[in-house]
């Protein structure tokens, strides 16, 4: 608005001089994608416990069995919250699909058919997924710094993992082991992206509880097959805590932590996050298992650490020329 008269002179240098300040940074937003990829890293690495016990299909039934039961109150539409649209309807099948029932049965399946060594490599492409089917499917445009970031988080993950990868580097691997990683990278991809999509519109809460519903439905039919000829008496107490907390954190925790996230984040910008997932894995490797940590893993966190860093500075506005500030006329 242009000034009038001194009181707006001054009225305009105030808002040009807020103005150029640096926008606001959703710190609390970047807590909650980074806090739901690390727990998601978490639960990965403690998932080798639960697989040895149960076979993936079961293990994926009883998952979102057991969150639905505790998620049971998030369901029902909230007052004032306007009815899902059809439209709504199938981007939460596609969520839950994508997201949770596919990227879990390829990640699973798929780090069994190769190695450590592969599935980490592999899952440092996330985030350059998601920031290219955000361009593809939301027009976001990706900043050069943020292209960095990805390069610099992609670039710290894969050494990591080749740093964690060298003694089963020469182990055979079924190609087909590599196919299903890479559809868990895409499958991931896909999760950030349709909940850009719904968060504008539904609460997190919601979704997070509707989309484990569908992947409760999906999986019933095969998590009842394995459940027949499964032994429920030879699970120990630890391994049930340990499925709690697993399902829990899968599918709730972390769901709506990153559907509250990305209500304020960009999903270009949110996938960078993702390097939390396998950082936050080898952390659980390191720390519960006794693996090694050298130079080679020092590096590897400064570079991941740096494309949060890049991605996530806030910019500046260049502030006008003081002489145009504030004149009155």
């Amino acid at each position: 608005m242009r000034p009038v008269d001194s009181a707006r002179a001054a009225s305009s240098a105030a808002s040009s001089a807020a103005s150029a300040l640096p926008a606001a940074v959703p710190w609390l937003a970047y807590a909650c994608l980074a806090g739901s990829m690390a727990i998601v890293g978490v639960y990965v690495g403690l998932s080798k416990l639960l697989v040895a016990v149960f076979p993936v299909l079961l293990l994926l039934w009883l998952r979102f069995g057991i969150a639905a039961v505790a998620m049971l109150h998030w369901v029902r539409r909230q007052p004032g919250e306007a009815p899902l649209s059809a439209r709504e309807r199938w981007l939460l099948f596609w969520e839950s699909f994508l997201g949770n029932f596919l990227f879990s049965i390829c990640m699973l399946y798929g780090v069994a058919l190769t190695s450590a060594l592969a599935a980490g490599v592999t899952m440092a492409a996330i985030p350059a997924a998601i920031a290219l089917l955000s361009w593809l499917f939301l027009g976001e445009r990706i900043r050069p710094r943020v292209l960095i970031a990805i390069a610099c988080a992609a670039s710290g993950v894969a050494l990591l993992a080749l740093a964690r990868g060298d003694d089963a580097a020469a182990a055979a691997v079924n190609p087909w082991g590599y196919a299903l990683l890479l559809g868990a990278v895409f499958c991931e991809g896909c999760y950030v992206v349709i909940g850009k999509r719904l968060t504008g519109q539904v609460s997190p809460r919601r979704i997070s509880a509707l989309i484990n519903l569908w992947g409760l439905l999906l999986v019933t039919p095969f998590g009842i097959w394995q459940a027949l000829s499964f032994d429920f008496a030879s699970v120990s107490l630890p391994i049930w805590s340990l499925l709690v907390f697993y399902a829990i954190a899968a599918s709730m925790v972390t769901v709506w932590l990153w559907m509250q996230g990305l209500r304020h984040v960009p999903s270009s910008r949110a996938g960078v996050f993702s390097v939390m997932l396998p950082v936050s894995a080898a952390l659980i490797g390191i720390v519960a298992l006794g693996e090694s940590f050298g130079s080679v893993h020092v590096l590897a966190f400064v570079l991941a650490m740096a494309g949060l860093l890049l991605a996530t500075w806030p910019e500046r506005t260049p502030l006008p020329p003081l002489a145009n500030v504030g004149k009155p006329t």
